[in-house]
């Protein structure tokens, strides 16, 4: 069985080869499904979003002995005052509760009701509210920073690549990022806080970087791929996603371990609601940005390539010249570099030794 050190050389060589590329179709075609279905599920389902953005009040109650919801939903809507509220636990002392806007008057007899539903001293219940106002404009800061970061993805992509496809291609796989990120805090309805926006554009930086990476092999590979009738485009690409597939692979999985590690304490350990909202889109945004840097963004770049005449007619004139040298049924060829021998230690007896000093 090949260890990962062989399967990685065999991928960076060509001896082992994926056909990503030759498959965009399906992979492209799968990815536009999924973002239409998520942001269908967003619409449908919606998102629950955090007081920052919907504006209210909210409680802390802490030394708590009992972090049972129903106590705190028994005496919030007991009062009258609100028909429903959302209670988190937070740590294991603590809940929180979130009602719509109230005032003075009426915050002083929720809280009463909550340090006596509770038990505890009404000093241990904190009451803060945040008006509509603010967060409406807490929705239109974070839509703003979400237009702003990728209006400048496109142009500093356009000039370091000096291509607008790879800068078209890279937006692409972000929209498919974003997509399945919010398609899975509306179905799980996780709530959707300031600091899951800060989380969204984390993953954005993160899987641009992946692209980035691949589209720099490829930029390495093609440079002068129309000198030559032995290989396409396309092909290249290919074999630009291979060798760096390995990479994208271990520098996942060392990002997914703290980050899972912090969904797990903050979801399980602290209780629902703490660390959670950015350590999910943090996680769920992570795997999606690595599958789109390789399943999405370097197929796109192809299929906007191969829309240029001048590609269409390379891969012309290299099917005419395989086709004379090898026949008319000739398949597309596997793209090869020279192979990689890892190293080894030679040993003491291959050191340098020290000459005696007269």
């Amino acid at each position: 069985m090949m260890s990962f050190a062989q399967w990685g050389n065999a991928l960076y060589s060509g001896d082992k080869s994926y056909r990503v590329v030759p498959r965009r179709k399906a992979f492209v075609g799968v990815a536009a499904a999924v973002i239409v279905v998520c942001f269908a599920l967003a619409g449908l389902l919606g998102l629950n979003r955090s007081i920052e953005f919907t504006g209210g009040s909210q409680f802390d109650v802490t030394n708590v002995a009992d972090q049972s919801e129903s106590t705190a939903t028994r005496a919030v809507t007991g009062t009258g005052l609100v028909s429903s509220a959302k209670v988190t636990r937070v740590g294991s002392t603590g809940v929180r509760i979130q009602t719509d806007s109230l005032d003075t008057a009426q915050t002083a007899t929720v809280r009463s009701a909550l340090a006596g539903a509770y038990g505890v001293d009404s000093a241990d219940v904190a009451s803060s509210s945040i008006g509509p106002s603010w967060g409406s404009a807490v929705t239109t800061k974070a839509a703003q920073s979400l237009a702003i970061f990728m209006a400048l993805v496109a142009l500093l992509m356009t000039v370091y690549f000096r291509s607008w496809r790879m800068a078209a291609s890279a937006l692409l796989a972000l929209l498919h990022d974003i997509a399945v990120t919010v398609g899975v805090f509306a179905i799980a309805q996780a709530e959707v806080s300031p600091a899951t926006v800060i989380g969204f554009l984390t993953i954005l930086g993160y899987s641009l970087y992946d692209t980035v990476v691949v589209f720099d092999k490829v930029r390495e590979l093609t440079a002068d791929v129309y000198d030559q009738k032995h290989y396409t485009f396309a092909e290249f690409v290919n074999l630009a996603v291979n060798q760096t597939m390995v990479r994208s692979i271990n520098t996942s999985v060392v990002a997914l371990l703290p980050v899972g590690s912090i969904l797990l304490i903050g979801s399980v350990l602290l209780g629902t609601g703490t660390l959670t909202d950015i350590s999910l889109a943090l996680f769920i945004g992570m795997i999606a940005g690595t599958y789109s840097s390789i399943f999405i963004a370097s197929p796109l770049l192809v299929t906007f390539q191969e829309m240029s005449r001048r590609t269409q007619e390379h891969n012309k004139a290299v099917a005419k010249q395989r086709a004379s040298a090898e026949g008319p049924d000739a398949e597309p060829a596997r793209v090869k570099v020279a192979p990689i021998k890892p190293g080894r230690h030679l040993g003491q007896a291959a050191q340098p030794r020290r000459r005696r000093q007269r």
